[in-house]
């Protein structure tokens, strides 16, 4: 059985959630390896609508191990309320497991980000607030918390003190706020140790074992290809690596033991916070996509910026991440449309670019080159195979596939899970 990582390529909420959901009906694990309770999953099964931000979409099929690995940094408050609602609801969620080498998000770090944002101002990046970027920022400069510190008490409140000694200095002498306790941190963490311990364990250990025994891992990525803060929009990008690459650091499993990665993008575009988006649509026909699409953040309400397919943005996800599938989600928003644009190309100061620029100021100034393909009236989302979709709807997939320069092996057509089109399945049959 294959290992398989599954990320985003565009920016982000492009349906990993639902096609993590529907591979993890026949996979043994569900690995999340990078982010945290910044980014959401909306998942609708039998009718029921679910709503994740930390636990992993694994956590709604029975036979699999959810995982949390070691690039997640982990609110605990977020985790128990996620837990309790979905316990409340009747799934079972002993079966969630932990990296002991994933860092907490303490609550002084979500202080730390809202006064970040405030001090860029016009420049500011449009994160969530919640204190992923000031995590990572600990992480690196090696004063942050992980979860086996819970299980050390005098470990815990030495690195809290430690980490709120400049925090301090800034909130009272840069913005003029009281100075955050450090005992009482550590003792609101303190009190998450015994719930969170039946959960922890060693990350690469496990799951290179289990894929020693031929089970099936399934990697899932927060965020997209165009957040990665390597391989991103910089700076309006996320605090992680979320293409491929990342599936490896952030749990341990070496790059040799990968299968497939397969690439989640709409038929469309969308795109959250601020930062370049060449083929935004910023009139009635934007209004009218959100619309269609249900284009509203799950962890933040935020009405997402919509546009055109980026054919440009969907070569360089194939590229970074050795992409060797594409899944096209929420195809059929797009009934109704006399002419469907496709971004195949930029125009930058006059001259045409067919690969993403590297130059960031120049993709700022990159205006969309349009392809148009003849759209369809007919409703798609009873469609089950590729011969049930009109003509002109398959000649937007199959044109799509051609200048993503990766095949499209699944389709979806509704937000049921049922609502999916299989070209080529995403793992080997089970026997």
């Amino acid at each position: 059985m294959p290992a398989i990582i599954v990320v985003g390529a565009q920016w982000g909420d492009e349906g990993k959630g639902k096609v993590t959901d529907l591979i993890g009906q026949d996979v043994d694990w569900v690995v999340k390896f990078n982010g945290g309770n910044n980014a959401g999953h909306t998942v609708v099964v039998d009718g029921t609508s679910y709503g994740l931000h930390l636990i992993p979409a694994g956590i709604l099929s029975p036979r699999v191990t959810p995982v949390i690995g070691n690039g997640v940094v982990v609110d605990l408050e977020v985790l128990f309320s996620e837990i309790n609602q979905l316990t409340s609801a009747g799934i079972d969620c002993t079966r969630l497991r932990i990296s002991d080498n994933a860092h907490i998000i303490p609550p002084y770090n979500k202080v730390m980000d809202g006064l970040s944002e405030r001090s860029l101002g016009e420049r500011k990046i449009g994160t969530t607030g919640r204190g992923i970027g000031p995590t990572y920022a600990d992480k690196m400069n090696r004063i942050g918390l992980r979860i086996q510190d819970l299980f050390d008490e005098s470990i815990l409140r030495q690195k809290v003190r430690s980490a709120l000694a400049g925090k301090n200095n800034v909130m009272v002498n840069d913005f003029g706020l009281d100075p955050i306790d450090p005992e009482g941190v550590a003792n609101e963490l303190l009190a998450y140790a015994e719930r969170v311990k039946p959960m922890v364990f060693d990350c690469s250990l496990a799951i290179n074992r289990a894929l020693d025994r031929g089970e099936t891992v399934l990697f899932e990525g927060g965020q997209a290809t165009m957040l990665d803060i390597d391989h991103g929009t910089y700076p309006f990008v996320t605090s992680s690596n979320c293409t491929s690459g990342g599936a490896c650091t952030g749990t341990g499993v070496g790059p040799t033991r990968i299968d497939r990665v397969v690439g989640i993008t709409k038929a469309y575009t969308t795109r959250v916070g601020e930062g370049p988006f060449p083929t935004e649509l910023l009139d009635a026909e934007g209004d009218k996509l959100r619309e269609a699409g249900g284009e509203f953040g799950v962890t933040t309400g935020r009405p997402r910026r919509t546009g055109w397919f980026d054919a440009v943005v969907a070569r360089y996800a194939t590229r970074i991440n050795g992409l060797t599938d594409v899944v096209v989600t929420k195809l059929d928003v797009l009934t109704g449309y006399d002419k469907i644009p496709v971004c195949v190309a930029y125009d930058i100061d006059g001259e045409r670019v067919d690969e993403m620029p590297n130059d960031q100021s120049a993709f700022h100034h990159a205006t969309p080159i349009f392809e148009y393909l003849p759209g369809w009236n007919e409703d798609i989302t009873q469609a089950r195979s590729f011969d049930d979709l009109p003509e002109n709807a398959r000649a937007y997939i199959e044109r799509l596939e051609e200048l993503s320069g990766c095949r499209v092996s699944v389709i979806g057509v509704g937000a049921e899970r049922a609502a999916t089109i299989v070209r080529h399945p995403l793992l080997d049959q089970r026997a």
